[in-house]
């Protein structure tokens, strides 16, 4: 019988088969950093926008198709520009990576601060009101310089915290996704300098 000749079909990386827990997908490895470039990110966030198709030339030498044309089907995908409004460094342990410190920018948009609460508008509103206030007094501005130059001193791996833009997505939701992503490139000092120059700032999809 069939069932016995060819018992599976479809593969058990997918197994098992149920809505995933998460909308986002994780990064599990970030590319390898190298010094020797510019400072750069490593990843951005991006929503499906839909789906067309396109007819190019095949380049696949021993095939059947190759220089033919070939008709693909290719998906858009929308980046607005992401918002940093963090910096998050790491150091290394026998254990791996282990996070150090982690600096919020002053401003924190509407649309990031949503993120933090399940019900928007029968909550206070108070995410971060507090820390922000950090950054006013000169205690606090001191506490924050000291932060930065202790992450320049004992970090190695060095990430941003940026949100997604959703009022300049044609969509309901006004959650924006927040992501950390890697700074490769350039010394640590200069990936500290990368993060405070673009904090509170668009960064578009070509700095990657």
């Amino acid at each position: 019988h069939r069932k016995f000749s060819a018992p599976r079909h479809g593969s058990l990386g997918f197994l098992p088969k149920k809505r995933s827990k998460r909308h986002r997908g994780k990064v599990k490895a970030f590319p390898k950093d190298d010094r020797t470039k510019p400072c750069h990110l490593t990843a951005f966030l991006g929503y499906k926008a839909g789906m067309t198709h396109l007819v190019r030339e095949a380049d696949r030498p021993g095939s059947k198709i190759n220089k033919k044309e070939i008709v693909e089907a290719v998906t858009i995908v929308e980046t607005p520009p992401m918002i940093v409004v963090g910096c998050v460094g790491y150091v290394e342990t026998p254990k791996g990576l282990r996070t150090f410190k982690t600096i919020f920018a002053e401003h924190l948009g509407e649309e990031c601060r949503r993120r933090f609460y399940k019900n928007w508008y029968r909550s206070k509103k108070k995410a971060f009101t507090k820390y922000s206030k950090k950054w006013q007094d000169e205690a606090g501005k001191k506490a924050i310089e000291c932060d930065f130059r202790l992450i320049k001193k004992y970090c190695k791996v060095i990430r941003v915290i940026a949100h997604t833009q959703m009022k300049l997505m044609k969509k309901r939701q006004k959650k924006a996704h927040i992501m950390e992503i890697q700074v490769n490139g350039g010394t640590v000092s200069q990936k500290v300098n990368f993060v405070r120059e673009h904090m509170e700032k668009k960064i578009s999809i070509n700095t990657v």
